[in-house]
Formats: structure tokens, sequence, C-alpha cells
């Protein structure tokens, strides 16, 4: 399933990866968790025990992508970099 498909069905989760500083800096998308690229790791369980799509995204996609590889190497079955947080915000 192609990103866009997963953000029209509305089943997904999304996990901002950015430091909480960038949120004040830059804005957030409402609804979003955010779990620095840095706590990843810790926090895997938690997000592994998702039963939605969980589609993760930070300022420009490559954060993202490298919390997304990681997360696909512990087994995460249904995940999606949404790249740039504005860009995505845009695309809901």
């Amino acid at each position: 399933m192609s990103l866009a498909d997963v953000l029209q069905s509305g089943n997904y989760v999304l996990i901002d990866v950015r430091e909480p500083m960038e949120l004040e800096m830059d804005g957030n998308i409402d609804g979003a968790i955010n779990i620095p690229l840095g706590e990843v790791e810790d926090r895997k369980e938690e997000i592994l025990s998702i039963e939605k799509s969980v589609v993760l995204f930070c300022r420009s996609g490559n954060r993202s992508g490298k919390a997304l590889e990681y997360l696909n190497s512990q087994g995460l079955k249904d995940g999606h970099n949404g790249g740039g947080w504005a860009d995505l915000k845009a695309s809901l």
C-alpha cells in the first residue's frame, strides 16, 4: 500500500521523530506522537505494538527514513516514511 493509500484510508498513526525543540520552533501535526529519533530504539515495543499503519516523519524525511529502516529490521510490518512534516501536513 502506498503512503497516499494509507493516508486516504485514515487507518494510521503519525510519529514525529523530530526533537521537541523543533516542534516548538517549526510547528507540528495535530494528533502526531512525538518520539525523537534518539528514543526510537528505547520505545520500539511501543511502536511495534501499534495495530495500524505507522507513518514516520521529520523535517525532511531523512531521520524518519533512518527510523523506518531500524523499525523494519525489528519487525515493523506496515511502516511508511511520510517525509517532511510540512509536505505531509499539506497532504492530510
